[in-house]
This record gives C-alpha cells, structure tokens and sequence, in this order.
C-alpha cells in the first residue's frame, strides 16, 4: 500500500493539492519548494513539488519536472505564483477557523493562499463527501468553501458490465432491488482476485470500508449474493476495481493508482456517486439503482482516483474537471469493452446504460455518450456537458487503435497535465505521449481527433 496522506485538493480554479508520499526520496530542487510525489509512466519519471512560504504550502502553486528515460532530457511546468509579504502569525486559533465550517473538521492546516494571505485550510466531513473551508487567519472570516467530491450524476453497479447490455434488453427495471427484475442469465461468475484473507473484501488493488456490521464477510471467501442483498454491490465494486487495475499493469504501468482503492457502497441513498480526493475514497449512492450494480459507474467513478493518483490537484479549473468527467466517461468505455455487446440496441457509446434506465425514457437509456457531435465552442461551463467533447476525441482515438494502444496513449500522457490544464494543453500532450509510443503517423492520427473537436 502506497502511504500518503491528503492535505488539500483542488475542485475550482487556483487550488491544489497537498500530497506527501512517504516513500519518496528526492531533493526540492529549488528553495521554496517541498517534494509531493514521484511518479513513473511509461516514457518519463515525473517529480511534483509543491510551493511554499515560510514552510507553508501556497494554495494553488506547483511545479514539476518530467525526465525523459530514452534521453533523459528534463522539462519542467512551473505552476509557481507570486506570493508578496506575507504576516505567517495567524491572529484567530485553529480551533476559531473549526468552528466556521459545517460537519466534522478533521484539522486545520495554516497555508498561504496568493492575493489573500495567511489562511486556515479546513476539511470537514458534512456525511456526502469532505468539504474544504478556508478561514482567514487575521480575520476569521471564511474565504472559501468547496465540496472536494466529484460526482457523477446517476449511478449503479454490474454484472459485466450491466444487465441492460449483457441480456441486450432496455426494458430492465430496478424494482426496489428486487431479484426478480433481473434475469439470473445477467449474473457472471467471477474470481475474487487478490483479497487479503481476513474474510472481507479487501485486497491489494481495492478495499471496501464501512462499519463492519454492514460488510460482507465470509471465512471461505465465498461472496456469493444476488442483487436484493446489499452485499452484492460490495462485491461487484471490488471486482471491477481490481480488474481494473489488473488491466492497467497489464498495459505496462505499475505506477497509476496501484493501491488498495478505498471504496463504499454504505450511508449514501441519494442517487449518485462521487470520489472524494481528501479520503480517496469512491462513494456509491444507492437511489434509483443502486449505483455500484453499473460497472460503468463504478470505472467512470474510478477514472477521478486515477487522474488524483497521476496528477496531484487535478482538477482545478474548469477544463480540467471537464477533461476529468470526459475521461471517466471513456474509461468506463474502455473498460466494458471487453464484455460489452456493441448493438444498435446497446451502443458501445452509451454510458451506464442500467443506471440510466432510472431516469430516462428514451431508449438506448444512457447516463451519457461519447459519440456527440460537441465541439469545443458548444461548451457551456458544466463539466459533465463539456466532458463530452473530451470523451468524443478520446472515442475516435479508441476506434482508430483499439483498447490497448488508446489506453497506453492516454494513461501516458495524463502524467504531463497540470492540474488547471486546458483542452488544448492537455490535447497537446495527448499527442505528444503517441508520437514518443508510436511514432508520427499515429500522433497525427490523434491530433486529426481532437482537431475534429475544434481542440487546437
């Protein structure tokens, strides 16, 4: 299990993330900078930092560098802000700055954020996800306050990947969980892989949380439940994030995301799912169908841990939770190709097609496409809207190359985002990281997408 532990995340533009990884040994390479994480891709090894004033992290600032392992050639993105004088004294105490937010705080950390100066950093739970505070250290007035989570609206679990496509029927209900409203064709015989042993379903690549009471267990390791027992979603999370990551290390990365995924389908009833980057923990709502018996749900929600584990912060700005939602969305995709019938009925394009079936009418029911006509100048300020012409370019990527070389192509390059990357900086690595993997003729293969997208 990687050791880090969460200081801050970034949800809107100008914050970022907080991320100390315990087994990382490097040297700042500058003063005023403290090491985050190192991460390994395929083609670099990339070093982030964060910056600070006074030995506090400045809210919002990064810089990183990337080493290319063919040439060892080093670029560097320096996301560094002017910070001014600054009075690191704070006026109110920490428990003052508590006391301002709403739910649990779980501690408050002293941080510099620019253009306002000393400031409390409060995460507090509020029972739906964290929400970060930030309190002014002067004043005690409160600066700031965001939900850390990123959601996705509508929301279920599988089957492989869903019922919907596995038995090509769109007129599938949820019926309160009944049994009877899902044929017992639907369910697929799994193997558990890589659980610890104790008799619950905790593993080394996902690890499901709750009151223990409320957990499946079984000695024998037998998780054998049908979808009227709540365990059952438990179960299908598990194995979807597990065989998740078991597909990204076979693609030749070791280093995305390879830990024990926290994720729960317990005290949510709203019918959504979020990931929380301040737990990093996948939450599965169980209004309408229950969120985790979708597996495209439960990838698509997956993709934001991915994207948190590759990008410390990312995230904070509107293209970039844009990018964010269009990846999870594709990522759902790539992931159900492997099972999925793509149908006229049942396209592969349709996302979360059982989750949907809750609350749309129209048939094939879908949460969202990844084959919209949706250019970049029809975006409207709404990440999940505008994440559709980010899936889109990705989409033609993937029929273009197919699963593997798609996915090497895309994992790759989220190594180089910043954490408020634009659809056009973020397109551009995109490229770069299929011109170094496979050459000219592919990355122009890849710019062709995104420049059908209107993404220059």
């Amino acid at each position: 299990m990687r050791a880090r532990r969460l200081v801050a995340v970034a949800c809107t533009a100008g914050v970022a993330l907080s991320l100390l990884t315990a087994t990382a040994q490097a040297a700042a390479p500058k003063e005023g900078l403290r090491l985050l994480a190192v991460r390994d891709s395929l083609t670099a090894k990339h070093t982030w930092y964060e910056q600070t004033y006074d030995g506090k992290a400045v809210l919002g600032a990064y810089y990183v560098e990337h080493v290319d392992k063919a040439t060892g050639e080093k670029t560097v993105d320096d996301g560094r802000l002017a910070v001014g004088a600054v009075d690191v004294t704070p006026a109110v105490s920490a428990e003052t700055a508590k006391s301002k937010t709403a739910g649990v705080p779980e501690g408050a950390d002293l941080k510099v954020l620019p253009g306002t100066g000393l400031v409390y950093e409060v995460i507090s739970d509020n029972g739906k996800g964290s929400e970060r505070t930030l309190v002014h250290a002067e004043s005690g007035a409160v600066v700031r306050s965001e939900s850390l989570v990123k959601h996705a609206n509508g929301t279920g679990k599988v089957f492989s990947p869903n019922p919907v496509v596995s038995q090509q029927n769109q007129n599938l209900k949820d019926a309160n969980d009944a049994d009877s409203a899902v044929p017992a064709a639907a369910y697929k015989t799994v193997t558990l892989s890589d659980l610890d042993g104790s008799g619950y379903l905790k593993g080394k690549y996902a690890t499901v949380t709750g009151a223990k009471g409320k957990l499946a267990y079984n000695k024998s390791n037998k998780f054998e439940y049908t979808r009227a027992n709540d365990y059952f979603e438990q179960v299908n999370a598990y194995w979807g994030v597990t065989e998740a990551q078991k597909y990204i290390q076979s693609i030749g990365f070791t280093n995305v995301n390879n830990e024990p995924q926290k994720i729960t389908t317990l005290g949510l009833t709203d019918d959504n799912s979020f990931y929380d980057p301040s737990k990093d923990q996948i939450t599965f709502g169980t209004g309408g169908v229950d969120d985790a018996e979708d597996l495209e749900v439960v990838w698509h929600e997956l993709g934001h841990a991915i994207q948190d584990a590759q990008v410390p912060g990312f995230g904070s700005s509107t293209e970039a939770g844009s990018i964010g939602e269009g990846f999870g969305d594709w990522w759902a995709l790539i992931l159900s190709s492997r099972d999925s019938q793509d149908t006229a009925l049942t396209p592969l394009a349709c996302i979360m097609d059982w989750d949907a079936t809750a609350y749309t009418t129209e048939t094939p029911h879908c949460l969202r496409r990844t084959d919209t006509e949706l250019k970049y100048a029809d975006r409207n300020g709404e990440v999940h809207h505008d994440g559709q012409i980010w899936s889109r370019a990705l989409f033609d990527v993937y029929q273009k190359f197919g699963r593997d070389k798609s996915a090497k192509i895309v994992l790759e390059s989220q190594f180089s985002y910043a954490p408020s990357t634009s659809f056009s900086a973020a397109s551009k690595a995109v490229v770069a990281a299929a011109k170094k993997l496979y050459g000219d003729t592919d990355a122009a293969t890849v710019q062709a997408a995104f420049t059908a997208r209107g993404i220059a």
